[in-house]
């Protein structure tokens, strides 16, 4: 073989070495392109999750807040009956007073009246 064969030869090796360098630059180019594509996927999946997660967080805030809200209008509503059970014993206790009085006053009426037979009054008194 003569020189110019061998010439073409190196350059031939030489172009398919470029062309082979070629394919893998743009190859690993293409990958990294890839890897980083993922990335910013994976990254705005990861934002969407948080961003998820922390409207959730907001959300179990204001159930506790309303919780605890319904909590203390139970305790109030409480607090409310038993001073309105007290309020009740009170008044039905000025009640049984006043009935006492006025069965008091009846039968001092009824004692001071000679048309009244009080001894008839008081057995029946008794037997209540």
């Amino acid at each position: 073989m003569d020189a110019m064969t061998w010439i073409w030869i190196i350059i031939g090796i030489v172009i398919l070495l470029l062309i082979i360098g070629l394919v893998v630059f743009l190859g690993r180019k293409r990958q990294q392109a890839h890897v980083q594509e993922k990335r910013r996927k994976d990254h705005d999946h990861a934002n969407e999750i948080r961003e998820d997660a922390q409207a959730k967080d907001l959300e179990a805030r204001e159930r506790e807040v309303r919780a605890n809200r319904a909590a203390a209008d139970a305790e109030q509503a409480e607090v409310d009956a038993e001073r309105l059970r007290k309020e009740a014993e009170h008044r039905q206790s000025d009640a049984q007073g006043l009935r006492q009085e006025t069965q008091e006053q009846s039968r001092r009426a009824d004692e001071l009246d000679p048309n009244v037979d009080t001894t008839e009054q008081d057995r029946n008194r008794t037997r209540e």
